[in-house]
């Protein structure tokens, strides 16, 4: 429908958060989200420090995956905290753009990660030719430029809409479903446009990782032994749940506007979008890197190095003396 050419054009947008949450409850949620956010801070700044001093984790398999919590959540505490919502019309499509970015620089990097694994344990003698750190180091790059070209079409085409009517966003943050009840015009196309690019960049990658696992559980029931299978297993499993976290609840959130009989509250899609945001995050540093061995390992000499002992060749502790 065409808008009228004087309507007065929104200047800022208003994050809600959860509609329904009662005031009295305001400071006990930003505590939540703040311990959340220092969580997630902290337990991946310490991966990023132990990858920089250990030359020995300088290994393809090691990826830090960037984190959603910084550009989601303290305009969230702050909402909570002060009650201060409010972004700029063009700091809400920046965020909009980073949120999606990350969503879709996530999904890539699992991606990646599984390729990793499946030639690994599927092609062993092949794997420290075909997987060197210069090979990983394109991917990764190439991860993050091409995360930003889907993302990047949906913040353009929404940024060019007319925004006239209400300002609030009923989200924890901006993103392309809250923007899309604010447009004045019809957005259909657009947001089908969107649509299709996030199932793409996100399910594209999805079965990739599927089929990965498919051929990594032939492979390990072939050639592995009782202990060394469990182990894989083992590994494959924490990581299959963390995959499950990430994609499942989101296809959800994405799908239920085209389902006419299924239904989700403002508050159940806040919470459901948070968990498979955050969660992943915040656990990423015990899954993928604290339950590793090298760090087990770095994290033990670094105790022995503290407390003035080394260990020695066979595995005796000596005491370290300082010189002057």
């Amino acid at each position: 429908m065409p808008v009228d050419e004087n309507y007065t054009r929104v200047s800022e947008f208003v994050i809600v958060g959860f509609p329904s949450l009662q005031p009295e409850y305001f400071v006990l949620v930003a505590w939540f989200f703040f311990f959340l956010y220092v969580t997630t801070a902290v337990g991946n700044l310490l991966l990023v420090v132990m990858f920089t001093l250990e030359r020995s984790l300088h290994e393809p398999m090691y990826i830090v995956m960037v984190s959603f919590a910084t550009v989601a959540l303290p305009k969230l505490i702050a909402r909570y905290w002060w009650n201060d919502g409010s972004l700029g019309f063009h700091t809400c499509f920046f965020q909009m753009h980073m949120i999606h970015y990350f969503g879709s620089l996530n999904s890539l990097i699992l991606l990646t990660m599984a390729l990793d694994r499946y030639l690994a344990i599927c092609f062993p003698l092949r794997y420290p030719t075909m997987m060197t750190n210069q090979t990983m180091a394109g991917l990764t790059l190439f991860c993050w430029g091409i995360a930003h070209i889907f993302p990047g079409i949906s913040t353009i085409s929404f940024t060019l809409m007319p925004f006239c009517g209400p300002n609030k966003i009923i989200h924890a943050f901006c993103d392309t479903m809250s923007l899309k009840s604010l447009v004045c015009v019809d957005t259909s196309r657009q947001y089908s446009l969107a649509f299709a690019s996030a199932m793409f960049i996100l399910y594209v990658p999805l079965a990739f990782i599927i089929f990965s696992y498919i051929c990594i559980v032939i492979s390990v029931l072939r050639m592995a032994k009782g202990q060394g299978r469990m182990k894989t297993f083992s590994t494959c499993a924490t990581q299959g749940c963390i995959i499950s976290i990430y994609y499942i609840p989101r296809f959800f959130v994405y799908v239920t506007p085209f389902i006419p009989n299924l239904t989700m509250t403002p508050d159940k899609r806040i919470a459901t979008t948070i968990f498979y945001s955050l969660f992943p995050p915040v656990i990423n540093p015990f899954i993928y890197c604290l339950r590793t061995k090298e760090i087990k390992q770095i994290f033990r000499r670094w105790l022995q190095k503290r407390k003035g002992v080394m260990p020695t060749k066979h595995g005796q502790i000596v005491a370290v003396t300082m010189s002057n």
